[in-house]
């Protein structure tokens, strides 16, 4: 089987194909191109197959990490939204909660009001009404009304539209039936409702959700059409799969139907990228550190299993989402993040970014501000004329030009300066690690750092002192990590019912006959997918919490009929989970089950782990010695620096920093007082001294 994984980067577009019956690998980058990110994505595939000699025809599967729904919604393009609601309730995705982001700032942005996806005047209300427990009918919806309000919205030029009612995830029947009106009324339109998108409680979440998948809907829509349509023109005629956010990957038409599934898509493919590389060396406690030339995105894995948002923290650009995510966080700091001067007078690198287009000066595209990359070059760090394993050259001088302005503008020296982008981006980046696990009551020093994407080895090691971390990992193809995860996962759905029942009062038949149900509709799914019969599986959680508690935390649910027994092991398992989350538990309170849930996974072929590739000596791995500048006991100093080649780089032959090992998909720096080797998995090991 022959697969193609394919990452689309704010830089370049990162590209694996592997042969998974023999496994075998080849790499490729190309550059990103953002006004059509499907032509970087053509390009990549077709130069790909004539690396490795094989047509278009010969590829089974094209996995694909894509930021088109992210992107949307980070620089608020989306398609014009209209939304119908119940009378009385066109606000609420205006008003929010009590919460307040900045709880004693009375000037913060809230997202939601400053920039709305969907406009007052394009919310429309109708009448009719479902009410709880149950949701029963208690008025029935005007379908006049809801007409009228589809050839408004028309008539305003609107492009998708998300109805949203209340208890809609008790009774879909009223969405249903409104969106059937919408789409007679505006047949060209993207329709969506709330019970599709996320049938749970919290109708300001859920209805913000529902507008999230309008807003993107049209754009995620169109470029999935695009790009089958273009697969097809150079002839590839495997099936296409698309990365979601919740760790699985999903098919272009589930995708097309539900685009919030991709909110996180590339995102995601790096934590599982960086999940393999961990497994394979042996390494159950990692975080995962991705920078690429617009962000660093980090995640954390325990035990092979990465940490999932909630309910209290899944947001996208400051919007609450209710879908399921893999917990990343992410910051505006990458090679092409810019370093300036804020109004304030302040030294800043990021979150602006120089991106494909113009890029850093150094890829002499026309870039005139100061980026991360013409820092690392600035200092030695990157080689001019081995960069991307040759095939692009970069230009110092233009480099050390923007970089120099700088400097004049700050008083202080070119290297000076260029040390100072790149401690300003490394405390950043350590602070957004801190924020995931210092603040969480984790310890990072308990962790090895996994630095990947095409800046990530570059500063791995660095961020790694700065956090006490002795241990990095950079995998045998870190620039195309992420690319690699999409090869790593499943074919995943998820489903989701509200239950609010509370422990000693459990409908047994209840709980059992949703779960079923649920378990149903997802293998229905899965079969129309073509996932054989003896590769479909399920896995079931519930969001618990104590009764009177706000928020959930999610805990597993056995697979079976549940009686007594069964749900004693979901109360220990919340008690636990609370315990490890809070560091209490209360044993004699009530529990209340407010969601059950469960995802489909349908088994797929995956990358095999790789090995080293042969090497050489040190001596033979050596390419140059020249001088590079690095900190050492907060002193700037100039050290003669080897320069490796990695593919001759030996198995378990220890080398000592100051070293630069070069490669076709990234540069990896090991610094002064750190020692480096590569491992049987070809990953390189980087050790740190505990006095760093």
């Amino acid at each position: 089987m022959k697969t193609i994984g394919v990452d689309v980067g704010g830089t370049f577009t990162d590209l694996v194909y592997c042969d998974l019956s023999t496994g075998a690998v080849e790499i490729h980058k190309v550059s990103t191109t953002p006004d059509d990110p499907s032509r970087g994505v053509l390009t990549g595939i077709t130069e790909l197959c004539d690396i490795v000699g094989v047509t278009p025809a010969e590829i089974d599967t094209v996995f694909h990490g894509t930021t088109i729904a992210t992107n949307a919604v980070l620089e608020h393009k989306g398609a014009t939204t209209g939304m119908i609601t119940n009378e009385g309730f066109r606000d609420i995705v205006h008003i929010g909660r009590h919460q307040r982001v900045l709880h004693y700032s009375i000037r913060q942005e809230l997202p939601w009001q400053d920039r709305p996806l969907v406009k007052r005047r394009h919310r429309k209300t109708v009448a009719g009404r479902l009410v709880p427990p149950t949701g029963a009918e208690l008025e029935p919806l005007d379908e006049a009304g809801v007409r009228d309000a589809a050839l408004e919205l028309k008539a305003a030029g609107v492009e998708a539209v998300a109805v949203c009612f209340l208890f809609s995830y008790l009774n879909p029947a009223h969405e249903k039936r409104a969106a059937e009106i919408v789409a007679d009324v505006m047949p060209d339109a993207f329709v969506t409702t709330s019970s599709f998108v996320s049938p749970q409680f919290r109708e300001f979440e859920r209805f913000t959700t529902a507008g999230l998948a309008a807003f993107v809907g049209p754009k995620v829509r169109r470029y999935i059409a695009h790009l089958e349509e273009a697969l097809a023109y150079v002839g590839v005629r495997g099936e296409l799969r698309i990365m979601a956010s919740s760790g699985g990957v999903a098919t272009a038409a589930m995708v097309a139907e539900k685009p919030t599934l991709t909110l996180l898509s590339g995102l995601a493919a790096g934590v599982l990228g960086g999940a393999f590389v961990g497994a394979i060396a042996d390494r159950r406690k990692l975080i995962t550190f991705d920078i690429g030339g617009t962000s660093a995105d980090i995640g954390i894995i325990v035990d092979g299993r990465f940490a999932e948002t909630d309910s209290r923290s899944t947001s996208i650009a400051g919007f609450p989402l209710l879908a399921p995510m893999i917990d990343i966080h992410t910051i505006g700091a990458g090679g092409g993040s810019i370093a300036h001067l804020d109004r304030g007078g302040a030294f800043r690198v990021g979150p602006r970014s120089a991106g494909a287009v113009p890029g850093p000066a150094a890829y002499g595209r026309g870039g005139e501000e100061p980026t991360v990359t013409d820092a690392n070059l600035v200092l030695g760090r990157l080689d001019e004329d081995d960069f991307l394993g040759g095939g692009m050259a970069l230009d110092g001088s233009a480099a050390r030009r923007v970089v120099g302005r700088l400097a004049e503008t700050l008083g202080l020296s070119l290297e000076e300066t260029a040390e100072g982008i790149l401690t300003v981006i490394n405390n950043n980046m350590a602070n957004a690690i801190r924020s995931r696990t210092v603040q969480k009551g984790i310890d990072p020093r308990d962790f090895a750092l996994v630095a990947f994407g095409g800046a990530g080895p570059l500063h791995g090691a660095e961020v790694a002192a700065i956090l006490g971390i002795r241990e990095v990992l950079v995998p045998p193809f870190p620039g195309i990590t992420s690319a690699m995860g999409l090869l790593t996962t499943d074919l995943k759905y998820d489903a989701v019912r509200t239950q609010f029942q509370v422990s000693g009062g459990i409908d047994l038949a209840r709980l059992n006959a949703d779960l079923a149900e649920m378990e149903a509709g997802l293998d229905e799914r899965l079969a129309a997918d073509h996932v054989p019969a003896e590769k479909r599986g399920f896995q079931r959680t519930g969001d618990l919490r104590y009764v009177g508690q706000g928020y959930e935390l999610k805990v597993p649910i056995p697979a079976g009929p549940l009686d007594e027994a069964a749900l004693d092991t979901v109360w220990e398992a919340f008690h636990a989970a609370h315990a490890a989350e809070y560091g209490h538990a209360f044993r004699q309170s009530p529990i209340e089950i407010v969601n059950v849930r469960v995802s489909g996974i349908g088994v797929m072929p995956k990358l095999k782990p790789l090995t080293a590739p042969e090497g050489g000596s040190l001596e033979a791995a050596t390419i140059r010695t020249g001088p590079c500048v690095f900190r050492v006991d907060g002193v700037l100093e100039r050290f003669e620096t080897t320069f490796y080649r990695r593919t001759l780089l030996p198995v378990g032959e220890a080398f000592a920093g100051p070293a630069i090992v070069l490669q076709r998909d990234s540069t990896t720096v090991v610094p002064p007082r750190s020692i480096a080797r590569v491992d049987a998995a070809g990953n390189i090991l980087i050790t740190l001294e505990a006095s760093r």
